[in-house]
C-alpha cells in the first residue's frame, strides 16, 4: 500500500450512539403516526443520513415524517448525548496503537460528529480530518463520502481501509473500491442483527472487539490488493 489511510465511521464504531439514536427515532416515528419496532428501525435506517430518514420511511413503510419531527429528533438527540454518550469499548487504545493516517467519514452531520468526538475524548485522534455526508451529493450506501475523504487525505481508494458497522457503510466502502472491516461489537449489534447482516455483504474482515482492530488492519495491509 502507498500512503495508507484508515477511515472510521463514527456511530457504532467510535461512539456508542446508536442505542440513543434509535430510541429517539422510534419515539419520533410514533409521534408522527408510524409505529415500528427497534428491529424494524435498525433494518431500515442504520447507517443512513438523517436527511434520508423521511424518504426511507416513505419507501419502506409508506409513511411521511414531517420535517419538524426530524428537527425535534435532532435537538433531543444532541441533548441526550451530553449525559449518555460513551466511546466504543477499546477504541481509544486501538486508535493509540494505529500509527497511520486516520480520518472519520460519517453519515451524521458535521455538528453531531464533532460533538460526539468531543464528548467522548476522541477528537484529538482526528483533528480536522472529519468528513460528513453533508459535504457530498449522496449519502451511504453511495461511496461519495469515502471517496471525498480519501481525496482530501491524499490516499488512493485502493490504499484505504474502512471500519464500518452498518450494511449501508459496507456497501459504500465496497463501491469506493476500498477494503472494509465490519465491526459488530457495539451495544446495538444484537437488536440490529449486525453479525449476520454484515457477514452477508462479505467485508474483507469481521471483528467484534476493537482490541482486534490493529491486527486486522495489519493483516489487510500485508495482502496485495
Amino acid at each position: 500500500m502507498n500512503q495508507p489511510l484508515i477511515i472510521f465511521d463514527s456511530d457504532g464504531v467510535l461512539v456508542e450512539s446508536e442505542p440513543i439514536v434509535f430510541k429517539f427515532l422510534v419515539e419520533h416515528c410514533a409521534a408522527s403516526g408510524l409505529e415500528i419496532s427497534s428491529e424494524q428501525a435498525y433494518e431500515a435506517f442504520l447507517g443512513k443520513p438523517i436527511a434520508d430518514i423521511a424518504r426511507v420511511a416513505g419507501e419502506t413503510f409508506g409513511h411521511e415524517i414531517a420535517p419538524i419531527e426530524l428537527l425535534n429528533f435532532q435537538i433531543k438527540l444532541l441533548t441526550a448525548f451530553r449525559t449518555d454518550l460513551a466511546p466504543v469499548e477499546g477504541i481509544s487504545t486501538a486508535l493509540s496503537s494505529i500509527n497511520l493516517a486516520k480520518c472519520v467519514a460519517s453519515s451524521s452531520n458535521m455538528a453531531r460528529i464533532r460533538r460526539s468526538l468531543s464528548l467522548t475524548g476522541l477528537e484529538d485522534f482526528f483533528g480536522e480530518h472529519v468528513f460528513s455526508t453533508d459535504l457530498v451529493a449522496r449519502g451511504k450506501p453511495h461511496p461519495d463520502v469515502f471517496l471525498h475523504a480519501a481525496h482530501v487525505m491524499g490516499a488512493a481508494p485502493e490504499d484505504a481501509v474502512v471500519i464500518e458497522d452498518s450494511p449501508a457503510g459496507i456497501k459504500a466502502a465496497k463501491a469506493a473500491g476500498m477494503r472494509v472491516i465490519g465491526y459488530y461489537g457495539a451495544r446495538h449489534a444484537a437488536p440490529a442483527k449486525l453479525k449476520d447482516r454484515l457477514a452477508s455483504l462479505e467485508p474483507d474482515l469481521l471483528i467484534d472487539d476493537m482490541g482486534k482492530l490493529p491486527h486486522a488492519i495489519q493483516t489487510l495491509m500485508a495482502k496485495t490488493h
